[in-house]
């Protein structure tokens, strides 16, 4: 059996840190658009942008799919909000919970990463969700606002880069656990 990377990426992001995780591990990295047959592999890593929808290409890369005896699956999440919050914790958690199988989801191994942003290479889409967001946080009085929110605001309409591809350590370090 054979180890893979699997990643959905719309800006760059969850590429980046898949391609690393690659050079770092040996694991080939492909986007979910192009990956094989995932029955055949031993491990699977899916790295995934988080979006308003989800995680990018998870429900259609893992479509019935089921963890077989000696398989292991690790999830990788790669977003904008800070992953040590735990308000970010719980959100992410409930979106992988509408993406994926309970069964699937309590046999994974969980990791979240942070991304980035860049404004000007949004679609039409993401920018006008980000400016209607952005709005609405304006709205809300500065006392009710998370820090999230309040970075948000600070940030809005700039290039933030939060890629840290440190951060994969132990990644790396639960694939060779994993893979020896």
């Amino acid at each position: 059996m054979k180890h893979i990377i699997v990643y959905g990426s719309r800006y760059g992001s969850t590429r980046r840190y898949a391609e690393m995780l690659s050079r770092q591990t040996g694991i080939p990295a492909v986007s979910y658009e192009d990956a094989p047959k995932l029955s055949d592999m031993k491990t699977i890593i899916y790295m995934g942008g988080l979006y308003a929808g989800g995680v990018l290409g998870l429900a259609k890369t893992l479509k019935s799919f089921s963890l077989q005896e000696g398989q292991k699956l690790l999830l990788v999440t790669v977003g904008l909000a800070d992953p040590d919050e735990p308000e970010n914790q719980h959100n992410i958690r409930a979106s992988l919970e509408k993406q994926l199988s309970a069964e699937l989801l309590d046999r994974a191994k969980l990791f979240h990463l942070r991304g980035g942003i860049d404004y000007q290479k949004l679609s039409f889409a993401h920018r006008t969700m980000m400016k209607l967001l952005y709005q609405s946080l304006q709205r809300t009085p500065f006392e009710k606002q998370t820090e999230e929110n309040k970075a948000l605001i600070e940030t809005y309409g700039r290039q933030v880069d939060f890629t840290d591809l440190s951060t994969l350590e132990p990644i790396v370090w639960e694939i060779q656990r994993e893979t020896i």
